[in-house]
């Protein structure tokens, strides 16, 4: 095995540490893909790949929440899929230097969400509240918007998590463990069918990937035995300080390197 590929196994067991405890799990594997020479496109189809399973196995635990919404999920979940099919398909349409030099901002727009998104749904449960006899047209509105969230998880997979959050307080949610249930659902969904169509465009690095998909497993199932122990607010500012160094590094790369 070479050392590549543990630096691979070790970006993803962090990963997979972040995700489950306070997400931004893809500060870490994306560039690390992209440091181990993989093209953007490959490397951003790759941590779709990687970061799957992630949000499977977090929606099954979250079940008994999912089943009290019952009704709403095969709305959500059909949206999530054609978003998914539109944000996979803009990304193979893309060329590859253009998303390269889209990769900083895509970077830093995330990187915002992960800061602010705390007020950013704050602020949207306020707008929620005052608005909890949604008209056709907010339903409607609604509708569009999660068929953007989901777009934009099918064409960049970082990030996905917090602007869900944010759309599920637009419409209404209150309950953290029902709306982090819904997010790994949209994600599942999203990333299940934008693999597909990864796969049918062979953009995946399959043996790289693996790599990171093992440790973004086993970085999940340790954190979720020592998460009561982890000072959270602390692994927040560590994202935090990731995120931006790595948003940092490629706007330098891109425009300056």
């Amino acid at each position: 095995m070479s050392f590549e590929l543990v630096l691979l196994f070790l970006a993803g067991f962090f990963g997979g540490v972040l995700n489950s405890v306070a997400g931004g799990g893809s500060f870490i594997t994306f560039p690390a893909l992209i440091f181990f020479g993989l093209p953007p496109i490959v490397a951003n189809a790759t941590n779709t790949f990687a970061s799957c399973a992630g949000y499977m196995s977090g929606t099954y635990a979250f079940r008994k929440e999912l089943a009290k919404h019952k009704d709403e999920l095969p709305l959500i979940i059909f949206i999530s899929l054609i978003g998914g099919i539109a944000g996979a398909w803009l990304l193979l349409q893309t060329p590859e230097k253009v998303f390269q030099e889209a990769i900083p901002w895509l970077l830093l727009f995330a990187t915002v969400l992960f800061i602010f998104g705390g007020n950013i749904n704050s602020g949207f449960k306020k707008i929620a509240s005052d608005r909890r006899h949604a008209s056709t047209i907010g339903k409607v509105l609604l509708v569009i918007i999660l068929l953007g969230v989901s777009t934009y998880g099918g064409f960049f997979n970082a990030g996905l998590g917090i602007i869900t959050l944010s759309y599920l307080a637009l419409a209404g949610h209150t309950n953290i463990n029902a709306m982090n249930g819904l997010k790994l659902l949209v994600s599942s969904a999203v990333s299940l069918v934008a693999i597909l169509l990864f796969i049918y465009n062979d953009v995946i690095a399959w043996y790289e990937g693996i790599f990171v998909l093992f440790g973004t497993l086993a970085g999940g199932y340790v954190a979720a035995n020592v998460s009561r122990q982890l000072p959270q607010k602390h692994i927040r500012y560590f994202v935090i300080l990731v995120s931006i160094a790595s948003t940092v590094y490629f706007f330098f790369d891109v425009y300056a390197g």
